[in-house]
């Protein structure tokens, strides 16, 4: 049985610039590095895998040099990474951000939840949300349909307009 989530994790272009952004600007702090110099199936690489520590869980993410791959800002839909914050904590973040010079935009209302979002140096799109009082309404899957609604949208998806 699945207990949580342990961490995800996402490729970064400079361990020590991504370290900046999640342990300096937003106060996660760097929990472990985990170098990598072989992988399971015997390729040589050097890798880092660094862990962000978080409440229940790791943010983490892995440099690799030799390994291409294309960074890419992603469109708000495509990626993002919604961390959880206190409500009082929204305004005084999205006034550090933009003091910061990092790309900043919100307070947006969720009807649920309200966030708020940076770009990390990544080109990942960064959400600190908090929960409004309804959340746990809304998100009960028992009482708001979402089953419902899911398949209600795939059927218009499939029907001709």
């Amino acid at each position: 049985m699945i207990k949580g989530l342990h961490h995800n994790a996402y490729r970064c272009r400079d361990s020590e610039e991504t370290r900046q952004f999640y342990e300096g600007f937003l106060g996660l702090p760097l929990a472990t590095t985990l170098e990598i110099n072989e992988t399971k199936s015997g390729r040589k690489t050097q890798t880092l895998h660094t862990f962000y520590q978080m409440d229940n869980g790791y943010l983490a993410f892995f440099e690799a040099p030799d390994l291409p791959f294309e960074f890419k800002t992603q469109h708000d839909y495509d990626l993002h990474i919604a961390l959880e914050v206190d409500y009082d904590q929204l305004q005084p973040m999205l006034e550090k951000g933009r003091q910061a010079g990092i790309e900043s935009r919100g307070i947006s209302d969720h009807h649920f939840i309200h966030s708020i979002y940076f770009r990390d140096p990544n080109g990942y799109n960064i959400e600190l949300t908090a929960r409004m009082p309804n959340h746990d309404e809304v998100t009960n899957p028992a009482t708001n349909r979402a089953r419902a609604k899911l398949d209600a949208w795939q059927s218009a998806k499939q029907s001709p307009k």
